[in-house]
């Protein structure tokens, strides 16, 4: 089958690791499992920390990457994939929580291929409403947003959420996510062509990356990291969340415990997201007749072009790769 797969690492240039293959072996779907027809997925800054060493071991590679999955079931239903793969009742009922469980990719091959393995309970039925180059990056974003926000951010109408950075995957969807829930939504950028997208899809404000803000907000929705670390912290109101699901710009921040302990914040880290979140999700899209905003649309023999487009700084959206026609 084509695929592209990943040989190995190179923390310096990762993606020249990258290769396609005609003749990559179909994987064989254990007990419990499915083999599942692979429609569309999208780059995520997952695949290439892989390729760099971060949380994999080098006798793993050659390994196909690719974290986000829609596509047909063996009997041809279009599914989209939740992406926490584990047992809920090992993590108290969500499998996210699940200290064995692991995110596409990181168990079974991922969906750079024409074929991947998929766990039986983490198929959802993909909704007419959605495209299928649209579905191609709800596993990541949209299901991590929707957790930050909602189960684990606990986000309430009339509250003003704060999103770091205007353009990235997460960041779009939390947008659209807590706008149509009824939240003000205030998000940054460096970009003075993001801010405006952003204000044109719906945020009631956009502004410069650490502007100090006239008002402090409810919650904080942190992708970024190092950059914006010390913004989330002084922008917060006293007794307000600050929700982290990535760290772009790198992880070890200053902590700024005495801000923290003195203003009673809390800082919640999410990592992946349930099969019922995962179909809430998809429920609450359709009733606010929300879409996914595509950056670009790259078919597999492109991926390396469509893993460069997803590094321009001008990125608004995700990049879909897609794998198969229907």
């Amino acid at each position: 089958m084509r695929a592209a797969v990943a040989m190995g690492i190179d923390e310096d240039d990762p993606l020249s690791k990258l290769t396609l293959r005609d003749d990559w072996t179909q994987p064989i779907a254990p007990e419990g499992h499915s083999l599942v027809r692979v429609a569309t997925t999208s780059i995520n800054m997952h695949d290439l920390w892989s390729m760099r060493g971060v949380g994999v071991r080098a006798d793993q590679f050659p390994m196909v990457l690719g974290c986000d999955i829609a596509g047909w079931d063996p009997d041809g239903n279009e599914v989209v994939v939740s992406g926490s793969f584990g047992n809920p009742d090992a993590g108290h009922g969500d499998e996210s929580f699940d200290p064995g469980r692991a995110l596409v990719s990181e168990r079974f091959p991922g969906a750079f291929a024409e074929y991947t393995i998929v766990p039986n309970r983490n198929m959802v039925p993909k909704p007419a409403f959605l495209t299928m180059t649209e579905a191609g990056c709800i596993t990541v974003a949209w299901t991590t947003a929707f957790r930050m926000l909602f189960t684990r951010g606990h986000a309430e109408a009339g509250e003003t959420v704060l999103i770091q950075g205007a353009g990235g995957g997460v960041a779009t969807a939390a947008a659209a996510l807590a706008r149509a829930a009824g939240l003000r939504v205030i998000v940054t950028s460096r970009s003075t062509a993001k801010r405006e997208r952003a204000l044109a899809l719906g945020a009631h404000r956009a502004v410069e990356t650490g502007t100090r803000l006239d008002e402090p907000v409810d919650i904080v929705i942190e992708t970024v990291g190092e950059a914006t670390w010390k913004h989330s912290l002084r922008s917060v109101r006293p007794g307000g969340r600050i929700i982290v699901s990535g760290a772009t710009t790198g992880s070890d921040p200053s902590a700024d415990l005495a801000r923290v302990f003195y203003r009673q914040i809390s800082i919640v880290g999410v990592s992946g997201a349930s099969r019922v979140e995962t179909e809430q999700l998809l429920r609450f899209m359709e009733a606010a007749d929300l879409h996914p905003v595509v950056d670009s649309v790259f078919p597999l023999d492109d991926i390396h072009a469509a893993f460069g487009r997803a590094q321009q700084p001008d990125l608004y959206g995700k990049v879909i790769v897609r794998v198969s026609e229907s």
